[in-house]
């Protein structure tokens, strides 16, 4: 038994198909273009996780700032609304 009860003699019988009708040049282009989306992929998704780490501690720096600012002015309000009705 092979891959999921396929044997190995299927898999050969089928990749022989495979190359019968797209040729071993098709493949070939196919198998570089789908290493290549894998890696840009990566990339992107490195490049997501390092943007995501700077914006968070950028955050963190902003926030530090306005709390500093902020700490010496405290504004408390209490909001009331009036229900008015126009006839």
């Amino acid at each position: 038994m092979g891959f999921g009860g396929i044997s190995i003699w299927q898999l050969l019988i089928v990749l022989a198909i495979v190359l019968a009708l797209f040729g071993t040049k098709k493949l070939r282009s196919m198998g570089s273009d789908l290493g290549n989306a894998v890696k840009g992929f990566r990339g992107a998704m490195k490049d997501g996780e390092e943007e995501g780490a700077a914006s968070a501690s950028t955050q963190k720096d902003a926030h530090a700032k306005l709390d500093t600012k902020e700490q010496s002015r405290v504004i408390d309000s209490d909001v009331t609304s009036k229900d008015e009705k126009k006839v």
